[in-house]
């Protein structure tokens, strides 16, 4: 199992590269990116994973815009290389880690195509360790940062091309590894705490022009949070600006609260506030307006055929499209869902990511069942 990476000093393990710490078939690598236009016009997502336990690499790219959302899946079996960050025509493409990275999808037959580079405004913010059990057995194990930046080049749709500027439009990434659910799920029993299931989920990075502000956290039914993290970065307006190893500007939250205005009859929100508590008992309220929203089903989230980690063969790329009014919002494979919002702190005005996904009873919201709307 000896790769390329083997001859730099980087193991962290006594095994190859290639051969992960554990045998769990739900380890995973991933990347992930989403790109806006300061005025909502368009709203673009990259998801590309490796889970070298299942053999399995995949890649989506998919872009709301003009009331449509257009998607573009591929597969492939897992390279031996962990440097080789391609599925077909889509790759990736580290110009300078942590600073500026291409994301390129060639013509293919599902008409989508994109030439676009990500340059990084921030310093990448470490979030807290992700774990959760199911009745004793490890079901997450997660290590994940966040980086905000800005995109440069252009996306094509059927043939419609839109151009991007750095000016205009803001995004953010995240890199995630560790063990989580993906693929086809293990057979024999559930968990007896399956009997009652669910995932609350809210995590929202906001670009404002001299800081950008992140928060997420998981709840139980009864809204007690599980995890919750929340912070305040300063930007650079040059990827070369950023601090190498340590941001002497970081600032972590000595807790944060939220409060989601839901949608009658869906989980779908119409709007949010932030409370941002820091150590030395300063508060900033943060709220938002979203504009424009994207299925997190055209990355593979939830996706009955083209979920992450699930074999296909060799090499298998398609593509979908959907009328976003069309959609069921109370569908389970459309409650995980991003939307992009106008944001406001004191005099701040900004620009983010609301990201939600709630299925299941959640006390604090009204929701009762599995899957009922606001009421």
């Amino acid at each position: 199992m000896i790769s390329d990476f083997d001859d730099h000093l980087i193991h962290q393990t006594s095994n190859p590269i290639n051969e992960t710490s554990q045998s769990d078939r739900n380890f995973y690598d991933r990347f992930w990116f989403n790109g806006f236009d300061r005025e909502a016009a368009f709203l673009f997502e990259i998801g590309f994973g490796l889970y070298p336990n299942r053999f399995v690499m995949d890649a989506h790219f998919s872009v709301s815009i003009d009331g449509e959302q257009h998607s573009f899946h591929g597969s492939r079996r897992a390279p031996r290389e962990r440097s080789e960050t391609q599925v077909g025509p889509l790759r990736i493409e580290h110009i300078q880690p942590l600073r500026t990275i291409r994301v390129v999808l060639d013509p293919n037959d599902t008409g989508i195509e994109c030439d676009l580079v990500f340059r990084a405004r921030t310093f990448p913010s470490q979030e807290p360790k992700n774990v959760m059990y199911e009745d004793g057995r490890l079901m997450m194990d997660t290590s994940r940062f966040t980086q905000f930046g800005c995109w440069e080049g252009h996306f094509t749709v059927n043939g419609s091309r839109t151009e991007v500027s750095p000016a205009q439009t803001l995004g953010t990434r995240d890199r995630s590894w560790g063990v989580r659910p993906v693929g086809e799920p293990a057979g024999g029993a559930t968990g007896v705490h399956m009997k009652e299931p669910g995932v609350y989920w809210v995590w929202s990075p906001i670009h404002f022009d001299d800081v950008c502000t992140q928060c997420g956290t998981f709840q139980d039914h009864d809204g007690k949070p599980t995890q919750v993290s929340a912070a305040i970065v300063p930007t650079y307006s040059r990827p070369e600006d950023i601090p190498r190893h340590e941001e002497p500007g970081h600032r972590e939250m000595a807790t944060f609260t939220h409060r989601i205005d839901w949608e009658k009859g869906t989980r779908r929100s119409l709007g949010a506030e932030f409370e941002f508590l820091e150590h030395t008992g300063e508060k900033h309220v943060i709220s938002l307006e979203p504009m424009i929203h994207l299925q997190l089903l055209g990355i593979g989230y939830q996706h009955p055929e083209w979920g992450h980690g699930v074999w296909h063969d060799e090499l298998v790329t398609a593509g979908e499209h959907w009328e976003l009014h069309e959609l069921d919002p109370l569908d389970f494979k459309h409650i995980h869902v991003h939307q992009i919002c106008r944001a406001r702190m004191g005099d701040r005005v900004g620009i983010g990511t609301l990201e939600t996904i709630c299925f299941g009873r959640h006390d604090p919201s009204g929701f009762k069942s599995l899957l009922d709307g606001a009421p």
